[in-house]
């Protein structure tokens, strides 16, 4: 199936020609380009476009999870038809596996997985394995190792119709895919703990919940000598909604089935691999016994004899990734299976990478792996990993940039590689000239103005005040007129206290920072723009690319502190979060002005005279950007209608719920029963004024 491009708007103002001009340079074979695009310029309407024209499965790469949420939604509506997906890591919270000598500390590793997002990511896998029109949104964490994409093909099952297999057979196949049996769960995330990755058996009957959480797959076996399970072909294959009692969707007369995770390696091969461990662990325990560290030895022995059990026994272990290179067969040193390497294998013919707010994403990808490297290598040292778990690990820079196929670098401020990039020769020798800018708005909007103030001044009545008290006028003022306001910090706790003192004062606010859970930030972006709180306070998130165009004033706190977070590129960056508003202003409260500020400064200038000479030219009216308030399906698991399975929240039509709820009790189920009676609930409540 084709790309298929769906939108109400056309391209306007620079849009027609960085279009033009980026898909006549893919289509005659430049490899790397910048779309040079000022905020609110539309530059994911002009990368739609792009993919649209140049017909290829494409990578975008976010710098973090509230920006690919965004963009994530985006495409969803610009390709409704297509496969777009969203790609990120799926810990909640993480904390690495880690070893301190100094207090003979160890850390084991602790993380809370979001199954939500996990199965998002095999959802990504699988279409990225199956599918040419497939769009991935990531995060920088898809350079991330998550196992060999021809083990994950070849581990495959196919099941056809008609089959000759007895069921006996096809349970350990599914075994061996890690599905795990659960035959007290009802598929389809019942109230009694159904979820994905698992399969269920009743009599003839196996049912799959597929691991993306899409679908169940109902697989059904003739009867056997009278009566008892046991025929060995595979009469009907159906496929059904999770959650929703006898809702077929289609019967199939094949169905490829992918394993429930990853790293998972074909059964013929995992004993090689095993003894391949234990010659390893020969070899390094050898090495510790000679150096006297007999405590070292003894640790890693007794670790990975326990390891290599489960994986005899199951075909899998926790941290299990730790001998991807072994169930890879990657020599040492050799290179780990990412998001990327699946893009490559899957599509020899080529595809389409954009790196968004490259300025900040490329510097992201060039310092994973060396910093992964420095924790893995203390944790060797000490016996708590063989010396193989080092190839567990993110692609090196300089690996990520071998595996790069045609890309475009996306960003209002390009840093000076991918300048450099873009400045170099064309394939026929010729230099390139390959950085094509988006500077005019198809709205005709301005660069914000811009104002600088004290941080220790006087009020209108020549009262003395800090920035904190200037900054509760002007935000009061905001609170009148309806218009938000981003204000921006140096750190976490400062965007707390500044929240927590504005909300004493009778404002409502709300604070944004990393350690907010990766599924609740969209969700308070989409409260501000609802206007349920008028101010939001944050530092780095409030950068790069949010979607924010009720925001009329930008407050930047401190802006003559430099370093990174008030630097040149990040100043353009966060004024920039004004220039979606008509009325569009930023406030930097400064006692000196630094080499940044000045920079920055005449940077916007020079953007904004650009734009009025174009407005002027056109006899152009400048309107303030009007987008969707999407909903974020995926903020809380209620939300989702959990735990009655991630589609079920979806369900609107109440008929079909009472329906459901009327079986659930029937059936004895009354918890699920109840569940769903409370969602009826909510979706009446949602209907009253």
């Amino acid at each position: 199936m084709d790309f298929e491009l769906k939108s109400k708007f056309k391209p306007a103002g620079d849009q027609p020609q960085a279009i033009k001009q980026l898909s006549k340079n893919l289509k005659s074979g430049i490899k790397d380009q910048v779309l040079l695009g000022v905020t609110g310029s539309g530059k994911t309407m002009t990368m739609a476009n792009v993919i649209q024209k140049i017909q290829k499965p494409t990578l975008i790469i976010s710098p973090n999870k509230t920006l690919a949420a965004q963009l994530y939604q985006e495409f969803k509506e610009f390709f409704p038809n297509n496969a777009v997906h969203y790609f990120v890591s799926y810990y909640d919270y993480y904390q690495p596996e880690a070893y301190i000598p100094q207090s003979d500390t160890y850390i084991e590793k602790d993380a809370k997985i979001n199954e939500e997002i996990d199965r998002l990511r095999h959802a990504a896998v699988q279409d990225v394995t199956t599918r040419k029109d497939v769009i991935v949104v990531a995060s920088v964490s898809c350079i991330y190792n998550i196992g060999s994409p021809e083990n994950y093909e070849n581990v495959s099952l196919e099941i056809r119709l008609g089959q000759k297999i007895k069921r006996k057979e096809f349970l350990i196949l599914l075994n061996n895919l890690q599905y795990q049996r659960d035959d007290f769960s009802a598929p389809g995330g019942s109230a009694s703990g159904g979820k994905p990755g698992t399969f269920r058996v009743r009599g003839d009957i196996v049912e799959i919940y597929i691991v993306t959480g899409e679908k169940i797959l109902r697989v059904e076996f003739g009867a056997g000598p009278k009566g008892y399970p046991g025929s060995d072909k595979i009469e009907k294959i159906s496929e059904l909604r999770p959650g929703l009692s006898n809702t077929k969707h289609l019967s199939p007369n094949t169905y490829k089935l992918f394993p429930a995770h990853f790293w998972v390696t074909p059964q013929d091969k995992v004993n090689i691999a095993i003894n391949n461990i234990r010659l390893e662990l020969e070899q390094r325990l050898k090495e510790l016994k000679n150096k006297n560290k007999l405590l070292e030895a003894e640790r890693l022995e007794q670790r990975t004899n326990y390891d290599l059990e489960m994986l005899k026994e199951t075909g899998w272990c926790h941290g299990i990734e730790n001998y991807s290179s072994h169930m890879e067969f990657r020599k040492p040193g050799q290179a780990p299976f990412s998001l990327v390497d699946y893009f490559n294998y899957f599509n020899p013919e080529g595809s389409l990478m954009f790196i968004d707010e490259s300025h900040i994403s490329i510097s992201q990808i060039r310092a994973m792996s060396v910093q992964d490297r420095i924790r893995k290598q203390t944790l060797i040292d000490f016996g708590f990993r063989l010396p193989s778990a080092i190839d567990n690990r993110p692609l090196t820079f300089k690996e990520f940039e071998a595996r790069q196929k045609q890309t475009i670098y996306v960003s209002a401020t390009p840093a000076d590689f991918e300048t450099k990039k873009a400045l170099g020769r064309s394939p026929t020798g010729e230099p390139g000239k390959n950085i094509i800018e988006q500077i005019i708005r198809p709205t005709g909007l301005l660069e914000p103005k811009i104002e600088v103030k004290k941080t220790l001044g006087r009020s209108p009545t020549g009262e003395p005040e800090n920035q904190i008290k200037n900054l509760i006028e002007e935000v009061k003022k905001q609170v009148e007129i309806k218009q938000r306001t981003l204000v921006v910090t140096l750190t976490k706790r400062l965007a707390e206290e500044i929240s927590d003192y504005l909300i004493e004062k009778g404002i409502k606010t709300q604070y944004l920072h990393s350690e907010v859970e990766t599924m609740e930030r969209p969700r308070i972006l989409k409260d501000f723009r609802e206007g349920k709180f008028d101010v939001l306070v944050g530092i780095n998130l409030l950068r790069e690319g949010i979607d924010l165009p009720e925001v009329s004033l930008v407050v930047i706190l401190d802006a003559d502190k430099e370093g990174f977070l008030r630097n040149k590129t990040t100043l353009i960056q966060t004024m920039g979060r004004a220039a979606r508003h008509l009325n569009g202003r930023v406030i930097l409260y400064a006692d000196k002005m630094t080499f940044s500020m000045q920079s920055a400064i005449k940077e916007i200038n020079r953007r904004r005279k650009i734009q009025e000479t174009y407005n002027k030219k056109n006899k152009i009216t400048p309107k303030t950007i009007v987008t969707d308030i999407r909903d974020w399906g995926f903020s809380k698991k209620e939300d989702l209608g959990y735990p009655l399975g991630p589609e079920f929240g979806l369900v609107h039509d109440k008929k079909l719920l009472e329906k459901e709820m009327k079986t659930a009790a029937k059936n004895l189920d009354f918890e699920r029963a109840a569940e769903i009676r409370d969602l009826i609930k909510k979706i009446d409540d949602k209907k009253q004024p």
